[in-house]
């Protein structure tokens, strides 16, 4: 539970406003030009992750016991929203976002030994980890993996694959979801599975870069394991138990993916707006005209009602409460409104919204991400059809 919650409304206020102005502050040095540079190039934005490292903000959620700030998920979708909202688009929120709520594993069910070692490298920027858990034959139904993890003295010997690895191409360690017992042996789809974080031994993992559609900044990888050794002390928690342990971060992730694309079609729809103020056409300005007016007001009612929705589900996880079902509205809702705004800024803008140095096309192409994943609109729409309606499970 979030620390927050003793304070007073007042208080809280000013806690969130001192995180805005703090993240503006780091993210006013890095401008849209910096973002389409790197987009251009597809260099990891080393300044960047730097900065928001030295300011401290890798380690909001982290406990204060190993240099965090010990906040809650409101407080990192505060930050979150405002990361996404200077022009960097997801290649800014993902620099940063991973070290939020991907580490979660280690802090609620790593040793104290292990959060000693870990955390603070982690909040320091010293350490960037990739995250090996979907692979390709598994997708969504993460029961289904086969990276295996067979017992030998000392550790495990892994060998498998993985696909979609963030920042493979970066990190200096990798948080490993493997199978400990293979599924056919299992009383139940979600035993056998179990978390490791370790080195990224680059003589046993093979990294391959995925070109893809936007965040090219931030790399996507297929990675394939071959006999990788890891050390009993670098395993999470109980054997077996993985599953249950990577729950944890769900619901926080997709309130945070949620704030990211609502920050991001906030960028295009102020971008947007301007044009039409400026823009003359025919001796008046193009937002004279309620066809251009008009879909940019509901582009701002909807992406106000998806942020509304996600402080919402923020507020009843720090509060302990249950918050699936408002965690995946917040995240569909966010995501489509992200993408429609930005889609509406490149027509508002015509042939200049097609043009990369006006940006909005850039942040068409890194909102798009946040439809897909996590977790699907169509995945999303079954969990609340079936666990807030009570209609029979689908899949």
């Amino acid at each position: 539970m979030s620390q927050t919650t003793t304070q007073s409304a007042e208080e809280l206020a000013e806690t969130r406003a001192a995180i805005r102005e703090g993240v503006r502050a780091v993210a006013a040095d890095f401008d849209a030009d910096y973002w389409l540079a790197r987009d251009e190039d597809g260099v990891f934005p080393r300044e960047y992750h730097r900065a928001m490292a030295d300011a401290g903000w890798l380690g909001i959620t982290m406990p204060e016991e190993y240099g965090g700030a010990g906040l809650g998920v409101t407080e990192a979708a505060i930050m979150m929203h405002e990361v996404a909202s200077h022009g960097g688009g997801m290649a800014a929120t993902s620099s940063v976002h991973i070290n939020l709520f991907g580490p979660h594993p280690i802090v609620v069910h790593g040793t104290h030994e292990q959060k000693s070692e870990w955390i603070p490298r982690l909040i320091a920027g010293s350490d960037q980890v990739a995250f090996g858990f979907t692979e390709p034959d598994a997708g969504l139904n993460t029961t289904r993996i086969k990276t295996f993890a067979e017992k030998v003295p000392g550790g495990y010997r892994v060998n498998g694959q993985k696909v979609w690895t963030s920042t493979g191409q970066v990190a200096n360690k990798i948080m490993l979801l493997t199978r400990t017992t293979k599924f056919e042996d299992c009383k139940r789809p979600t035993d056998g599975i179990t978390i490791f974080y370790t080195d990224l031994d680059r003589s046993k993992i093979d990294v391959q870069r995925i070109p893809k559609m936007g965040r090219k900044a931030v790399d996507s990888n297929a990675i394939f394991i071959d006999d990788l050794f890891i050390p009993d002390e670098h395993r999470i928690g109980d054997e077996g138990r993985g599953f249950s342990y990577i729950l944890d971060s769900l619901n926080p992730e997709r309130v945070l993916i949620a704030v990211e694309a609502i920050g991001i079609g906030q960028d295009a729809l102020r971008r947007a707006t301007q044009y039409a103020k400026e823009r003359v056409v025919f001796d008046r300005p193009i937002g004279q005209n309620q066809a251009i007016q008009h879909p940019l007001a509901e582009r701002w009612m909807y992406l106000e009602s998806a942020w509304l929705m996600a402080m919402k589900a923020a507020e009843l996880y720090d509060a302990g409460k249950p918050c699936g079902a408002e965690a995946n509205a917040a995240k569909f809702l966010g995501a489509r409104a992200g993408y429609e705004a930005c889609e509406r800024a490149i027509f508002t803008m015509g042939g200049f919204g097609y043009a990369k140095e006006y940006h909005v096309e850039r942040l068409f192409r890194e909102v798009a991400v946040t439809r897909i994943a996590p977790i699907t609109e169509q995945l999303i729409s079954s969990f609340i059809a079936e666990k807030v309606l009570g209609l029979p499970k689908s899949y």
